[in-house]
């Protein structure tokens, strides 16, 4: 007896097939459809796998009848009958053989298939099992609240990695039945360490302090510079003088001038090293020198040198800060690039600028956590001395947890 099975499109041509193959007197045993796998399975057509029997001469016929026994006796229950081999192959007896035969075959056809079957079953009921073990916990109320939050501050542009961070590390503590407004306490006080207390500009404990403003061009700086002038002028009583460093861009120089002519403070343009020595000597009993330099772009290494150069060169001799003033409308991936470049210069603290022209506060956290910075002062307008204050920790905590101004 010769099993063979034939794969085709359709029944018809599988069993055509095989008729080709094998002769006239194949005998069909079972027919199953195949379904194609994998990931690109619905571009495959179905296709239909026939098994069949063909029975060689008569003498082997008891031998294959045999073997078909003990496979079957060996899979199937005791009770189920095994046909045994006649001792003379008669036409009718052996129609009828042959019909056992058959049956046997798809019987056995069907055990087979279901012993291959299996592996894959129950793989899938693992996979199935795995899947249900990785089902996501049902989420409580207080968890819902918390990814709200989360949401809020993704909206306010706060980078996701920080954004998740603090909910993560108030997750910690929080319980199920913890409620809203201490979840929100506890995020909101999280957020406001973050941020840090504001560092401003305070007098030298002895002699002068010259403070840098350092940053690209268009951020307003010098509007910054002026308005800071005018609080120490005019709100403080203390003495300022004025320095520009910035000799690229005259209409920059000639607006810290006009200021400097306004509050009637000295004011300066120095071009090289020895200028800002001179300076100090000249100053040398004032409260602050406040420079202003020039904007660099991020691969002008002449620049960087040169505003460095500035900046060291007063080092040991005076107290000395550097602010770097940033516009809070800038993206943040260009922030990143930006403070990368001026850390290369110097340490500082941060101004952002532009508050009115934004209704997303993300950066200033983005910021500060990315740089370690200190927040000093911010301004959101161009009126002097007004449109500047120091940094408020928070009211923009608030402002990026949904609240209102």
């Amino acid at each position: 007896m010769i099993i063979k099975k034939f794969t085709a499109k359709t029944e018809n041509e599988a069993i055509a097939n095989a008729k080709k193959e094998l002769g006239e007197g194949v005998v069909v045993m079972n027919v199953k459809d195949i379904k194609p796998k994998g990931l690109f399975a619905f571009l495959r057509p179905h296709t239909v796998e026939v098994t069949v029997a063909l029975e060689e001469e008569s003498e082997k016929y008891t031998a294959a009848v045999s073997a078909i026994n003990n496979v079957i006796a060996s899979s199937q229950p005791k009770e189920t009958p095994v046909i045994a081999a006649p001792p003379e192959p008669a036409e009718e007896n052996t129609r009828k053989e042959s019909s056992a035969i058959e049956e046997k075959l798809d019987s056995l056809q069907s055990l087979l298939e279901q012993q291959l079957q299996k592996p894959d079953e129950e793989k899938e009921k693992e996979e199935k099992k795995e899947e249900k073990q990785e089902e996501p916990k049902e989420e409580t109320e207080i968890d819902k609240f918390m990814k709200l939050l989360q949401d809020t501050m993704l909206d306010n542009e706060v980078d996701e990695k920080y954004a998740k961070e603090i909910i993560e590390e108030i997750g910690q503590i929080n319980k199920p039945n913890m409620p809203f407004d201490y979840a929100l306490a506890n995020i909101y006080q999280k957020m406001i360490l973050k941020f840090g207390k504001p560092d401003c500009i305070t007098p030298a404990e002895n002699g002068i302090k010259i403070v840098f403003f350092i940053g690209p061009t268009g951020v307003g700086k010098t509007t910054t510079i002026a308005k800071l002038a005018s609080i120490f002028r005019v709100d403080q009583k203390k003495k300022v003088a004025l320095l520009t460093a910035d000799t690229y861009r005259i209409a920059a120089a000639e607006q810290l001038r006009i200021y400097a002519n306004i509050l009637e403070v000295p004011f300066r343009i120095i071009y090289t090293v020895e200028e800002v020595g001179k300076a100090m000597e000249d100053f040398k009993d004032y409260d602050y020198i406040l420079v202003d330099t020039a904007g660099h772009s991020h691969q002008n290494t002449t620049q960087k040198e040169s505003m460095g150069n500035f900046i060291h060169s007063v080092d040991g001799k005076v107290d000395r800060e550097v602010y770097l003033v940033l516009s809070a409308t800038t993206k943040y991936r260009d922030l990143i690039s930006i403070a990368d470049s001026y850390k290369e210069i110097a340490d500082y603290k941060l101004i952002f600028t532009k508050l009115d022209e934004t209704t997303t506060l993300g950066n200033l956290l983005n910021l500060k956590l990315y740089t370690g910075a200190s927040l000093s002062y911010v301004t959101y307008g161009q009126n002097v001395p007004d449109d500047i204050e120091e940094f408020n920790p928070q009211s923009t905590v608030k402002k990026l947890l949904g609240g209102k101004n």
